[in-house]
């Protein structure tokens, strides 16, 4: 029997509500709108899921309010729930430019359905998770409507501390699962799946039974995990989380709504999946980095940080913060990092009018500082820089960076450390 995920263990849902708290402001750090590079519309991970088995709503997609009209009536179905498409949450409590409140609606009536859509289709629905004037729908989703009896929660995640993939489940599901993992660790479920050997049908029967699943509906449950988890592994996923993973009147396992997260090392193999990537609510200058491999989101304050991998963004950020002063954005260049990239990520910074100074801090573990000087100085002189530079280089081949950089001519200011660099650059900004 799989025991309750509790102590130890609570560890993987622990960390993502640590994560999310901070994410929100919930420490004194930057805050940072939660995305996955590879993004997904709804309906295209709900085709995933129907394309592998697994049990999910009949749906019809419509990108004008005729062709919603068509597949209301096409479903033919005692109810209909028509969903605005945006890579956002909190669309049922949204707002319209159109006047419509709400990006979800149930109707019995198709005609109904049509009057919605024209509402919809081509207007800006705006969300707590959207910009201040929304997103423009370009597409809905038409679906049955089905009851939901009970709710539970499931997920399949990568787990590093497992060395492998981890099934995670509550009977308490259509909720917070972070908040039911902190206030009610005894509901929270954790199974460890074998990589080599696969989910075996006593884990899926177990963890059916633990989410509250009863006679034939056990059995029912046990098969959707299974081919949840056939689904896990065949797209190369990091995590596929169903909340509500739940059952009809009927007697339906039905899998509500998901998220999928992929691994964007695995995209030479999920060609496929990853040319479906929406990139059409990303702003111009996120797309335009793309092009170089370069990752990039834009916050509201005026000190750009240019760095190599997440985790040393997020610091950067942070110590930005901890110092008076406000990141720009958060642009990593990765681990394989060529003189072009440099420079063409001096150019996207450069073309922010917010951005009042540039800190770069990198450490060159597989990164060549050498490389990285080169590109500064090219980019200084290219494109005649007009706003502070703060540079801390660490790592390999630095005396030789350090040296290009000194010599140089160009007014750009090193930093011993990070700490060092963050009150330099705000210091920079203040002096305006």
């Amino acid at each position: 029997m799989a025991a309750p995920l509790a102590g130890q263990a609570g560890v993987v849902l622990r960390d993502l509500a640590l994560r999310s708290a901070r994410l929100r402001g919930g420490f004194p750090a930057v805050q940072l709108t939660p995305r996955r590079w590879l993004n997904l519309q709804e309906y295209q991970s709900k085709k995933i899921m129907a394309d592998h088995g697994v049990t999910v709503q009949r749906f019809f997609v419509a990108d004008s309010a005729n062709d919603a009209l068509e597949a209301a009536q096409r479903l033919k179905a005692k109810e209909i729930v028509l969903k605005a498409q945006i890579l956002a949450g909190g669309r049922g409590k949204g707002i319209f430019n159109s006047g419509l409140r709400g990006g979800v609606h149930l109707t019995k009536d198709p005609k109904t359905v049509e009057q919605l859509a024209k509402q919809m289709i081509g207007y800006n629905l705006s969300t707590k998770q959207t910009p201040k004037d929304g997103v423009t729908v370009k597409k809905v989703m038409v679906a049955e409507a089905l009851d939901i009896s009970r709710e539970t929660y499931f997920a399949i995640l990568m787990d590093r501390a497992c060395n492998g993939p981890v099934m995670v489940g509550s009977p308490q599901g259509g909720v917070d699962i972070e908040e039911v993992a902190v206030t009610s660790p005894e509901l929270i479920f954790k199974e460890e799946i074998d990589i080599f050997e696969g989910i075996k049908d006593r884990q899926a029967l177990q963890m059916a039974k633990n989410l509250g699943f009863q006679g034939p509906l056990q059995q029912q449950a046990a098969d959707q995990i299974k081919k949840l988890y056939n689904l896990f592994l065949k797209i190369d996923a990091t995590q596929v989380e169903v909340n509500p993973f739940g059952e009809t009147p009927e007697g339906q396992v039905v899998c509500f709504d998901a998220k999928i997260n992929f691994d964007d090392n695995a995209e030479f193999r999920q060609k496929e999946i990853f040319a479906m990537d929406d990139k059409s609510e990303n702003e111009p200058i996120e797309n335009e980095a793309a092009k170089y491999d370069l990752k990039y989101i834009g916050l509201d304050g005026n000190i750009a940080c240019f760095v190599n991998g997440a985790g040393l963004a997020m610091a950067t950020c942070d110590i930005i913060s901890l110092n008076g002063g406000k990141p720009a954005n958060f642009l990593d260049l990765g681990g394989g990092v060529k003189e072009a990239q440099v420079y063409q990520a001096f150019k996207l910074l450069t073309t922010d009018p917010k951005v009042e100074a540039i800190l770069v801090n990198i450490f060159g573990g597989i990164v060549n500082c050498a490389i990285i000087a080169n590109g500064i100085t090219k980019a200084c002189r290219e494109l005649g820089l007009k706003v502070p530079l703060v540079v801390r280089l660490e790592g390999t081949n630095v005396q030789e960076a350090q040296r290009i950089l000194s010599e140089s001519g160009l007014p750009i200011t090193s930093a011993k450390d990070l700490e060092d660099a963050a009150k330099k650059a705000v210091a920079s900004v203040a002096k305006k």
